[in-house]
């Protein structure tokens, strides 16, 4: 196997890691925060969006099954990359879309992404992802870790997160584990 790790901030985590989750060749994916200045910050204290981090999630992936450039087509699609600290009803820096990569060359394959996808014009206005180094990740607490998995009732999962992983299953069949389907 081949072990790597992105961390993506791409709007709440709970709907991202739902997605990221049910990636064939993801081996694990935990919900957190990073890009900030607060040192093990709490869901309370970055909701406010004055900690400056990003809801965030740190995807463990073997890149012999699933290549990093797929992960980014997924990042991108999954999301619009193109609001500024903003996902649907959720407003704030704490939403914004970035990437934060471990290794220059993760650095390079997204801006290599940005430019096609940009070149392609897949979106109607200029992608806003952030690009930055991961400093520190640090993971959201326990009881928001595999969130809609535990919860698929509750009205935020079933009304926000459940049409986006529909949408998702339904664009990327090739790419998700058979449980889903």
């Amino acid at each position: 196997m081949n072990i790597q790790k992105i961390t993506f901030g791409n709007g709440c985590f709970w709907c991202t890691e739902a997605i990221f989750q049910h990636l064939k060749g993801v081996i694990s994916v935990a919900s957190g925060y990073t890009g900030g200045h607060t040192a093990n910050p709490t869901y309370m204290e970055i909701s406010n969006g004055k900690t400056g981090h990003t809801e965030a999630i740190e995807v463990e992936y073997n890149a012999n099954e699933l290549s990093f450039n797929e992960l980014l087509l997924i990042f991108f699609k999954t999301h619009n990359p193109t609001l500024l600290n903003r996902q649907g009803g959720d407003v704030g820096t704490q939403y914004r879309s970035a990437i934060f990569y471990n290794i220059e060359e993760q650095k390079q394959q997204a801006d290599a992404m940005i430019k096609k996808l940009t070149n392609e014009q897949v979106f109607d206005r200029p992608i806003v992802t952030e690009l930055s180094p991961l400093s520190e990740f640090y993971k959201a607490e326990d009881h928001l870790q595999n969130y809609y998995n535990n919860n698929p009732l509750k009205p935020y999962c079933a009304l926000v997160i459940q049409p986006k992983l529909n949408k998702f299953v339904k664009e990327f069949t090739n790419k998700i584990k058979p449980e889903l389907l």
